[in-house]
């Protein structure tokens, strides 16, 4: 039984809650990260948020951080676009924390993320390090312009791996490769990841080769993030504003356990 999503509550789960831009930092070509003169304390690592521009629309992001609010955005269609030209004092609505929140337990666990799938990775990764545990990361990308994040981990004292398809930095080929060579040498006790679809379906299957859980927060247009629009039905039916996104792989699923991580 797939455990459901928690329930969002505080300031921003009735209706949508304005909140400035207290800084904004150029991630690369085209990310930036936004932090907020504010926090969205309920979250948890890999739950998500509904961002609304008046005039523009509401989409569904990641966060980055819940104190303060933090969101990493690239800017791939018309609002992420719009809210690329906001500058610190303009001010995003929201509402939230909805979805299903990384969960379990690994004394060794490996993160890994694909391209800006990376970017709830360093909350988590210092949540994980607050309950002793002794996470590493992997991150992938096309070419090194792609790579970003890096000096959050290293300021954490977390060990970073960066892969590269081109070559041009890190280790040439797919982020899954060292992954791999971590669950075979027993570095690594479990898998928890954020990225495009066919590298998680590589992760899970990394997993049962290696026998090892898996957590996987599968990437969808979360139209509504109550379950009435049916426009995030994953592949096996399921709505992944409900019933995710972070899902458990098929190795030795972890339940999910309230208050996450």
């Amino acid at each position: 039984m797939i455990q459901p999503s928690l329930p969002p509550t505080g300031l921003f789960a009735a209706r949508p809650h304005p909140l400035p831009i207290a800084e904004i930092i150029h991630e690369n070509y085209r990310i930036k990260t936004f932090i907020f003169d504010g926090e969205m304390a309920q979250a948890q690592p890999g739950q998500f948020a509904m961002a609304w521009l008046p005039g523009t629309g509401e989409k569904p992001f990641s966060l980055a951080d819940n104190a303060p609010l933090t969101l990493t955005v690239a800017a791939v269609g018309p609002f992420t676009h719009s809210l690329h030209r906001l500058r610190p004092g303009d001010r995003v609505w929201f509402r939230g924390p909805y979805g299903r929140p990384f969960a379990g337990r690994g004394a060794r666990p490996v993160l890994v993320g694909g391209g800006y799938g990376a970017a709830p990775l360093a909350w988590l990764a210092r949540t994980q390090r607050t309950l002793g545990m002794l996470p590493q990361v992997v991150l992938g990308g096309r070419t090194s312009a792609d790579i970003f994040g890096t000096p959050r981990f290293e300021a954490l004292g977390v060990p970073v791996i960066v892969t590269t398809e081109d070559g041009s930095r890190g280790e040439q080929g797919l982020a899954t490769a060292p992954v791999a060579r971590l669950l075979a040498g027993g570095e690594g006790d479990s898998i928890y990841a954020v990225g495009p679809h066919g590298m998680l379906h590589a992760l899970d299957a990394l997993s049962q080769q290696h026998g090892v859980p898996a957590q996987l927060s599968w990437e969808a247009f979360m139209g509504c993030a109550i379950g009435l629009c049916g426009m995030c039905e994953h592949e096996d039916g399921s709505l992944l504003c409900l019933e995710g996104p972070v899902r458990d792989g098929r190795s030795r699923p972890v339940p999910a356990m309230e208050g996450g991580l």
